[in-house]
């Protein structure tokens, strides 16, 4: 079926449209805000993945609004700072439409190199201010750390995100990447809504205590990279699919004997989705929205095409036997390579 989607500051387009899925909406936290149950990830609108076209990206973001996402994740960091600059406008003119989450803690340089985590009160500060002001906007809904400080005790860097939601900057505090009795002794000094941290069915850590903590405490989980970053999909079938200059080629599930190996291991996944009559990237996401009320995974895409198919895992349901077989495929421990590289691995709050 065809929909003329409205892209607001653009000719409106003709792009094949899901209407069959069914929105739904969880509760951030304890907040009492509603944000859909399948949210949105940009940062691969601006970094990481390859060239991008912000014109194209522009077309994606409103079309996600217009499919009812409400739940948009950027981060300072993305394209240091691009990505903001990219999100911002979108969100300003339909602001009464999302709830927008971004992050600080991650130090790049100016040639785009990490140069550490940093959750010091006077840089979060810092970093709040610099966010709106590239965003455009007078507040953040949901304000992550992206990744916890060790050299910061965790009751300063929230203390002073605290200080933030008091002086109206921000509504809603996060964390990213934190261990459970990090998020215990988070919560002591403010609430925390949500934690984002990689879940999908190639990183199944988060599964046991992670999760445990943060429904006992009411911390909405926010999944992202929720489909192996692209890997799921079943689409990348040679290192050759990626860009000279996208970021997953340094990725340990991306090189070598690993990227063979799990190559094999997801067209199985394939198979398992052509039988039930869905695509492996909708079967992925379905699984990760039936692993409770509370897990909100964040897709991103540049694609309009992709973006509908994303949408239909809302309506794809899987039965108990289903879910058997997918665990049969895919068990906690089967991506071969870790999940960053070993630098990156160092900042993990695990």
């Amino acid at each position: 079926m065809l929909s003329r989607w409205r892209l607001r500051g653009y000719d409106a387009v003709a792009v094949p449209v899901c209407r069959a899925f069914t929105m739904k909406t969880t509760t951030l936290g304890k907040t009492g805000t509603a944000i859909t149950r399948l949210g949105f990830g940009c940062m691969g609108m601006s970094d990481f993945y390859g060239p991008a076209d912000n014109e194209t990206s522009i077309r994606v973001l409103h079309a996600v609004i217009d499919a009812g996402v409400n739940f948009l994740d950027t981060a300072d960091m993305y394209g240091c700072g691009a990505n903001e600059k990219l999100v911002g406008p979108v969100v300003k003119t339909r602001r009464d439409e999302i709830v927008l989450a971004t992050k600080f803690g991650n130090v790049r340089g100016p040639d785009g190199k990490l140069l550490g985590v940093n959750g010091k009160p006077d840089y979060v500060r810092k970093c709040c201010d610099a966010s709106l002001q590239r965003l455009g906007l007078d507040v953040i809904d949901l304000y992550y750390q992206h990744r916890v400080d060790p050299d910061t005790p965790i009751e300063e860097t929230v203390g002073a995100m605290a200080e933030l939601v008091a002086a109206g900057k921000v509504r809603h505090l996060g964390l990213s990447e934190a261990a459970p009795a990090t998020i215990r002794r988070a919560y002591k000094v403010h609430p925390i809504a949500a934690l984002q941290t990689e879940y999908s069915l190639w990183t199944r850590d988060p599964e046991g205590e992670l999760l445990d903590t943060c429904s006992e405490l009411g911390v909405t989980f926010v999944a992202y990279s929720p489909l192996g970053r692209g890997m799921l999909t079943g689409q990348i079938r040679s290192i050759d699919d990626l860009s000279p200059d996208d970021w997953r080629r340094n990725h340990p599930r991306f090189q070598g004997e690993n990227f063979q190996r799990n190559l094999e291991r997801i067209g199985k996944l394939l198979e398992l989705a052509k039988q039930l009559k869905c695509t492996a990237g909708q079967l992925a996401l379905a699984w990760l929205l039936g692993q409770g009320e509370d897990i909100v995974p964040i897709p991103g895409t540049r694609s309009l095409g992709r973006l509908q198919e994303n949408l239909g895992a809302l309506d794809v349901k899987l039965s108990d036997a289903d879910l058997a077989r997918i665990d049969a495929i895919m068990p906690s421990d089967v991506a071969a390579g870790t999940r960053y590289p070993q630098a990156a691995m160092e900042y993990v709050n695990g």
